[in-house]
């Protein structure tokens, strides 16, 4: 269903596709809200609040900016309100304030991705040090084998072998928390075929 479609569902009454339009972008507000608040019960309350005001908000939407983006900022302005309100206002970086506005302008896949890349990040951390530092030179700073060798002195067989128990380590986290959809991506981040 477009947005204009789900929209005009929702001001013509359709409770459904109200839920519909949470659905589809609660990951959005977590992800923009989520950047700003840290701890889970305020964040879930920021985010009902967000929902709230994009319900009470819709008709006053005028497809100026993609749905998604006019959602995006509502979270982030509510947030910062929020912020404010409890006086927390230093706790947000200067930094995080101006990627969080930048945000507005991603799609809802962006975000999903960004949240892969991070989580897949993170996941990377925690392998071995060599691992680690092998599928980092050559996925990440994309070294060939040969380069790696040089930059590690390790041989270019320990390399490959090192590389091939890293995917399958990750492969293995990954398998228990993420999608088939969100799998593909792996092997795309990775540039697996």
């Amino acid at each position: 269903m477009h947005d204009s479609e789900l929209i005009s569902q929702i001001l013509s009454g359709n409770r459904n596709a109200f839920a519909f339009l949470v659905s589809r972008y609660q990951k959005l507000v977590v992800h923009v809200a989520g950047r700003l608040i840290q701890r889970q019960d305020e964040l879930e309350d920021v985010c009902q609040e967000v929902f709230l005001k994009v319900y009470q908000n819709l008709g006053h939407y005028r497809n100026e900016c993609k749905l998604s983006t006019w959602i995006a900022t509502i979270a982030y302005n509510t947030g910062i309100n929020y912020l404010r309100k409890h006086k927390k206002w230093n706790e947000v970086n200067p930094e995080d304030s101006i990627a969080l506005r930048n945000l507005t302008d991603f799609s809802v896949e962006n975000f999903e991705k960004a949240d892969l890349h991070r989580y897949l990040r993170e996941q990377i951390e925690l392998l071995p040090v060599q691992y680690r530092t092998v599928l980092t030179l050559f996925h990440l700073e994309e070294f060939s084998y040969q380069e790696i060798e040089q930059i590690t002195g390790m041989p270019e067989g320990t390399v490959k072998s090192y590389l091939f128990r890293a995917k399958a380590l990750l492969k293995e986290i990954l398998k228990f928390v993420v999608d088939e959809n969100s799998l593909k991506l792996v092997k795309e981040i990775t540039n697996e075929k």
